[in-house]
């Protein structure tokens, strides 16, 4: 890059806004398409400044769409904030199909495999999983006492996050008399990372338990959607079995939970055990045959070993959360690339957060690969948009604070660069919360834009990795499902190593290019998915899991 492309960029020929790649002081000189433009304010890195002298009313584009317009005058060479700019999008309807693409060359990918667990559905696991389930929240204290039993027996308990060391350090502090300011004033040693004790069955990666808030008291629609959901963890592939504790009066019955598995595999057989507590009397009862039924299952699962299989097998999840003003142009299109790969190798990708979608729609109702595909998407997003204005908070509520203090203030700039992690293949189906990405290509699920709660969806409709771009960075993971973090720009990349495992602000910083970041980071999901690679958040036993109730949420 030449240096002023390292002080700012236009990201599309149609924009009318540039984007600072550094902090740019106020009255900085720069020249763009041979006209001369004196910064009016300071524009911080990531934030956007005009091009030209633009009237109140008038659009602002990015990424070649409409994503707001200006509340009053603004002179060429200001910054855009939330005071001079307000949300905006183009509107959409079903359009022509726009099926062409520009198929990568996958030649250097072509034979490639990863080790993975083959299930006898055909797909196959990054990892192998036993999971103990509560279907209502009544259960959860049960399976609470069901994973102090199991994890450090069985060697998978996490210890890397022990900080009963420092907690030492205070009591001693506090017994010798030190007062308040002197224990603010502690100088702790950190907390050193050791490992548990040897896992008792090596194949099994661990015990994980999904406890919840859900399965009764609310809707029967949600608590239908909970049984899909963890329909979805069960068949998943990355999972060998599981235990599901019932009570039995719930609203999540057994017999739905059933249901929902033999509608995502007919040929389901993998081992299932489920208790209900009000069936077998007393918690003992309950507690020694579940503890009996998942060490059996667990021995069981231990049998799978992995095994080379075609990188068509992958199913990628992708999501972002802590997003910032880069993330559109660094991180987000590295995965955009990547999916392109995955997709011309006959592999899947999830692109979901339909409330950041929004003033994208027209371009990906286009790609849809048939009409009924396209129609069933505009229905989703503007259902979805309706009963989020209904409730009081449209779309446009989408940016957090976080958001906005880093560059994304509207939804609609912060929804140009989150599609980007889509690539730019054709559509192939449109799915509607909690349901199954069963084929190969660009996936597009109905999820919020709450990173915990569509990661948790992405993983119920197959995703066997997640790929996760931030800017501000989050520690966010899954129980089963290994969650790659993927830094956006080089400085939370090194302010926070503990819990982000790819930098993609080498492209920013002008020493990588968009494609070979993409290749990059294929290979090291390639050995994230053969078990070689520990992701921060599996390391950090970071499993998070929260289902969506489908009110609203952004």
């Amino acid at each position: 890059m030449t240096e002023s492309q390292l002080q700012y960029l236009q990201i599309h020929p149609q924009d009318n806004v540039l984007v600072a790649l550094r902090d740019l002081p106020q009255g900085f000189l720069l020249e763009f398409q041979q006209t001369q433009i004196v910064l009016q304010t300071a524009v911080a890195a990531k934030h956007k400044f005009t091009v030209h002298d633009m009237a109140a009313g008038s659009e602002v584009y990015m990424y070649g769409v409409l994503v707001g317009k200006l509340n009053v005058d603004v002179p060429r060479g200001t910054v855009l904030t939330t005071e001079n700019l307000r949300h905006a999008a183009s509107p959409f309807e079903l359009g022509e199909r726009k099926l062409i693409w520009d198929k990568p060359d996958v030649s250097r990918w072509k034979g490639r495999t990863f080790q993975g667990f083959h299930r006898s559905n055909g797909k196959v696991g990054t990892a192998n999983y036993w999971l103990v389930i509560p279907l209502v929240f009544c259960e959860n204290r049960n399976v609470l006492t069901l994973k102090a039993a199991l994890e450090d027996k069985l060697g998978y308990r996490v210890e890397s996050n022990d900080y009963a060391l420092e907690v030492d350090a205070l009591i001693t502090k506090y017994k010798a008399g030190a007062s308040i300011d002197e224990l603010l004033k502690v100088d702790l040693n950190p907390a050193k990372s050791h490992l548990g004790k040897e896992k008792l069955f090596e194949n099994v990666d661990g015990v994980k338990f999904l406890n919840h808030e859900m399965g009764c008291g609310g809707t029967r629609l949600d608590s239908d959607a909970l049984c899909g959901l963890l329909a979805g963890y069960i068949t998943h592939p990355n999972v060998a079995g599981a235990t599901v504790l019932s009570l039995g009066c719930q609203h999540a019955q057994a017999s739905i939970l059933r249901e929902e598995i033999f509608k995502r595999d007919a040929n389901f057989d993998k081992p299932l055990y489920i208790f209900e507590q009000q069936a077998e009397g007393t918690e003992q009862e309950l507690m020694q045959k579940a503890l009996k039924s998942t060490f059996a299952g667990l021995a069981e699962a231990n049998c799978c070993t992995r095994q080379p299989a075609a990188l068509d097998k992958l199913c990628i999840g992708l999501e972002c959360g802590g997003s910032d003003g880069f993330s559109g142009i660094s991180a987000n299109p590295t995965l955009g690339y990547l999916s392109d790969n995955l997709v011309a190798l006959g592999g899947s990708v999830i692109l979901a957060e339909f409330p950041e979608l929004c003033g994208v729609e027209q371009e990906l109702s286009d790609r849809c690969i048939n009409e009924p595909t396209a129609e069933k998407f505009i229905h989703l997003m503007k259902s979805y948009n309706a009963k989020a204005e209904a409730d009081g908070s449209g779309f446009y509520m989408n940016p957090s604070p976080g958001n906005i203090r880093d560059g994304l203030i509207t939804d609609a700039i912060k929804s140009a660069g989150a599609a980007k992690k889509g690539g730019s293949s054709p559509v192939v189906a449109v799915i509607d919360y909690p349901g199954v990405a069963d084929g190969a290509g660009l996936n597009l699920l109905c999820t919020p834009g709450n990173d915990v709660e569509s990661t948790t969806a992405e993983v119920a409709a197959g995703a066997n990795i997640v790929l996760f771009t931030t800017g501000l960075g989050t520690p966010t993971g899954n129980p089963v499902a290994p969650v790659i973090k993927i830094s956006t720009n080089t400085n939370t990349y090194a302010r926070m190593p503990d819990i982000i495992d790819f930098n993609c602000g080498t492209i920013i910083d002008g020493d990588e290019s968009i494609a070979h970041a993409a290749d990059r980071l294929m290979e090291y999901v390639l050995a994230v998915a053969s078990g070689e690679q520990v992701p921060k958040s599996v390391f950090l036993g970071q499993d998070d899991f929260i289902p969506w109730r489908r009110g609203v949420s952004l």
